[in-house]
């Protein structure tokens, strides 16, 4: 029999809680409809619930918001895609698992519309899943590179990101036969080298986000010939 959590919403209580906690889905969405204004993100696979008030520390939310451009100033150079963003949304696979990735990437058209009436999060019963999840790993390392990357890949996604704040690396695994394989380069991304993301990252040492976005720019118009020579020309 699996315990119960309390469904109270507090700091003081969620700082008391274990990182994953033996839990079911009741406990789950306990939480998940609690009215309290709290922030939390929540994370449920194999019967394990994950409370995180979201906080964001200066260094992870300037790698989150830096992610966000360095996403946009891709697509700016492949307008021929559609892509939306919905960072930090929970994605909910009903009596199964959820989760809230700091990065949610959907490419093409159909991606979710919220529309009045519906629940605030992605139901994947009735959405596909995004092409490209991302955590930001400040103090959550370990269980990015193991729970996390577990949750997401029973969830089917097809390219996880993990951002390495403090040793500045990027780690990529593509979905293969259901387990993710780590990757040198972008799948959602064609053409991406992920060295360069890691490149973009050790720039924050003497520059801020915008800067390091901006040199990311010019260095995929140089990954791309014909934008390369447009940019030449103007």
């Amino acid at each position: 029999m699996t315990a119960a959590i309390t469904p109270v919403i507090s700091e003081s209580s969620l700082n008391s809680l274990p990182l994953w906690k033996p839990a079911t889905w009741e406990d789950y969405l306990t939480y998940r409809d609690d009215p309290s204004p709290e922030r939390i993100r929540l994370y449920f696979y194999n019967n394990h619930l994950l409370v995180d008030m979201g906080k964001e520390g200066i260094e992870h939310s300037s790698i989150n918001s830096l992610f966000s451009m360095l996403l946009g100033f891709w697509f700016a150079q492949h307008p021929e895609q559609v892509f939306s963003l919905f960072n930090g949304c929970l994605l909910e696979k009903p009596n199964t698992q959820a989760g809230a990735p700091d990065l949610v990437l959907y490419i093409g058209e159909d991606y979710p519309r919220w529309q009045a009436g519906d629940r605030r999060y992605i139901n994947l019963e009735e959405n596909r899943v995004p092409n490209l999840v991302g955590e930001i790993a400040d103090t959550t390392l370990a269980t990015d590179l193991d729970e996390k990357k577990h949750l997401y890949a029973a969830l089917g996604i097809p390219e996880y990101w993990v951002i390495d704040v403090r040793g500045k690396r990027v780690f990529a695994f593509i979905l293969e036969e259901g387990i993710y394989k780590e990757t040198d380069q972008s799948v959602a991304l064609a053409g991406l080298p992920i060295h360069l993301l890691e490149q973009t990252l050790e720039r924050l040492a003497q520059e801020s986000n915008g800067s390091a976005a901006t040199w990311f720019l010019q260095q995929i118009v140089n990954l791309n010939p014909q934008l390369k020579q447009q940019a030449n020309q103007d």
